[in-house]
């Protein structure tokens, strides 16, 4: 038997790959998805169900016993949505969704994205697909939101402006009409140099008159929050697109603001941000899910740990007006233990907690650590959290954290001052307690000696010995 149902790309954490200005709207649990012919298609088995304005999205549980796909339907394929009629019968069932979907004639889902045509095309037919829920969900919430998804369409709106600014690059005539992130104003178009500086000069125009609207007041500004998503997404790409090509030619300070413009627009927003009203029961786990999706680049550019207070900072400026608690942050981050994801919530023996990659390796901080301490100059003055943050590319709080945690492995030990703490190569190791006085012309403590020695080896080894033996 075949399987109809378009193939839905997933992330690592298990999380639906969305397609452009697609957004979540509901949930249910325990699903399955059973077409009515059952002897040419095949039947998918308790998975979970994600409305969205484009596509059914069916993921497999993560308890089944046997590997399947994620699979999706298009809402453009759905011809008709049955309504649910209640009976005596339906009372002792579990509940029922029923709509009816277009297939063409090679048995797959009509997909309005991929050019096959009308869904009223020969050859094609349709089949009744019912959703059973099995799971714990309010499927007539789910129901309603069906209905007002499919009709809605938003999936034209996203094919009409797709299509415009594909046929503006492409024609290149004489139309005067522009793509992407210009404006199509009527006017001539420029080539060249003049023609670039005037696109860019339209941008920002449309980039500020947009701002302009957005900050009038709060509800303009949640109306306009998907749209400011997707255009600082636009700008953060040709940033990047343009650091990229242009390595060349640019100074230092113009690398430096387009750096930092692109972590700007990094953390500007998520588009579909899972919230209790549409995940329901499900809110903490698929909460968990993609927040380890956000956490990727954080990461990345972090050196592979992040402190926690730093990732719900960075989690609840992306998410706009959907905030969520400290309480929620650490629940969904205490999941990860039951979930396939790359990261992991970690505690160190202070109490600070941190999120760091599965793959990161306290080795290969503490070589660096201990390369940065071996040097003549930290082998007399000893090296400080600020040395070991500057070194390591993170927040002085982690390096202290972390020249702690090689302290605790005997890798290091510590002199606390006035001026805070100074972290120093531990010598003992290299000290053989049957003869102390025995000194080694290789190895740290020969390197040590002869950094710090100024009037003799011997003089600085007695003095070195006698406050170790007091």
């Amino acid at each position: 038997m075949s399987n109809f149902f378009s193939k839905a790309e997933v992330t690592s954490s298990g999380r639906p790959v969305l397609l452009r200005n697609e957004v979540e709207c509901h949930l249910l649990s325990a699903v399955d998805l059973e077409p009515e012919d059952h002897r040419h298609f095949s039947l998918l088995k308790s998975g979970l169900l994600i409305l969205t304005t484009h596509r059914l999205i069916w993921l497999p549980s993560s308890s089944a016993s046997t590997p399947t796909c994620a699979s999706a339907i298009p809402l453009a394929a759905i011809s008709h949505i049955f309504s649910s009629k209640k009976s005596l019968k339906s009372v002792f069932h579990s509940p029922r969704i029923r709509f009816q979907v277009l297939v063409s004639s090679t048995g797959r889902v009509f997909d309005p994205g991929s050019g096959s045509g009308s869904s009223s095309g020969s050859g094609s037919r349709s089949v009744v697909v019912t959703a059973v829920i099995r799971g714990k969900g309010d499927c007539d919430g789910f129901l309603v939101k069906f209905w007002d998804s499919w009709r809605a369409r938003a999936w034209e709106t996203t094919e009409t402006s797709g299509s415009g600014s594909a046929s503006a690059s492409g024609s290149g005539a004489a139309t005067g009409t522009g793509g992407g992130l210009y404006s199509s104003d009527g006017s001539v178009r420029m080539v060249g140099v003049a023609g670039i500086l005037r696109k860019e000069q339209e941008m920002w125009e449309s980039t500020d008159k947009n701002l302009q609207d957005a900050f009038q007041d709060l509800n303009a500004l949640m109306s306009k929050a998907k749209e400011m998503v997707t255009l600082a997404e636009k700008m953060r790409l040709k940033l990047l697109s343009g650091t990229s090509s242009q390595t060349s030619g640019t100074n230092d300070e113009d690398m430096g603001s387009k750096e930092e413009m692109q972590d700007w627009l990094l953390s500007v927003g998520i588009i579909s941000p899972v919230t209790k009203e549409s995940a329901g029961a499900l809110y903490h786990q698929q909460l968990s899910r993609q927040l380890a999706d956000f956490v990727r680049i954080p990461l990345e550019r972090a050196g592979g740990m992040i402190n926690l207070i730093d990732a719900y900072c960075l989690f609840n400026r992306a998410r706009g007006t959907e905030l969520i608690s400290p309480d929620d942050m650490l629940q969904a981050c205490s999941l990860w233990e039951k979930f396939d994801v790359p990261v992991m919530l970690r505690k160190f023996d202070s109490g600070v907690m941190v999120i760091q990659n599965k793959s990161h390796s306290d080795e290969e901080v503490f070589a660096r650590i201990k390369s940065l301490v071996t040097k003549p100059e930290a082998l007399r003055t000893g090296i400080s959290p600020t040395d070991t943050a500057m070194t390591l590319g993170i927040a002085p709080a982690m390096a202290k954290e972390h020249l702690l945690t090689a302290e605790s492995k005997g890798l290091l030990f510590r002199d606390i001052s006035p001026d805070g703490f100074r972290f120093y190569i531990n010598l003992f190791p290299e000290i053989d307690p049957c003869n102390m006085y025995f000194v080694k012309d290789y190895g740290i403590c020969s390197t040590w000696i002869n950094a710090v020695s100024t009037t003799g080896k011997n003089a600085f080894l007695n003095q070195f010995i006698s406050i170790f033996t007091d």
